[in-house]
């Protein structure tokens, strides 16, 4: 498979998930056009909503880290499924790295790739937000 360092990578971010409350441990690893990889886990609050997941992390710091190119996104668990990202982290992938290869790593490391564009078929885009404040408020007018 031509991603085995990056399922190996994500399959080894898991390690530091902090799952606390829910127990689903989730590793992400994302690589780059340039053939750089970064890696997330799920973190955790008691307050779910401030919560984060793997694939998130990973991407938040590949884009604080100036990446901007991306060709694939691997995402491990600890289920016997493969479970895709949530509805947010597939808008993100959108927004952040276009229709690139979502890799899926169930337990026993078994994969099974799909286009993030199949994941999203129809996605909000940033084409649909006006481009100039009309009225000063931030709505136009």
């Amino acid at each position: 498979m031509k991603y085995q360092v990056l399922v190996k990578t994500a399959q080894d971010a898991k390690r530091f998930s902090h799952a606390p409350y829910s127990d689903f441990r989730v590793g992400a690893a994302l690589l780059t056009r340039a053939g750089k990889l970064y890696s997330g886990c799920n973190i955790e609050s008691s307050s779910f909503s401030l919560t984060i997941c793997a694939e998130r992390t990973a991407l938040f710091k590949a884009v604080s880290g100036a990446e901007r190119h991306f060709v694939a996104i691997a995402v491990a668990t600890d289920s016997d499924d493969f479970v895709p990202p949530c509805g947010a982290c597939r808008q993100v992938i959108h927004d952040l790295a276009g229709d690139i290869d979502v890799v899926l790593v169930n337990r026993r490391g078994k994969t099974r790739v799909h286009k993030s564009a199949d994941l999203l078929p129809h996605p909000f885009q940033g084409k649909l937000l006006p481009k100039h404040k009309k009225n000063g408020t931030g709505h136009a007018s």
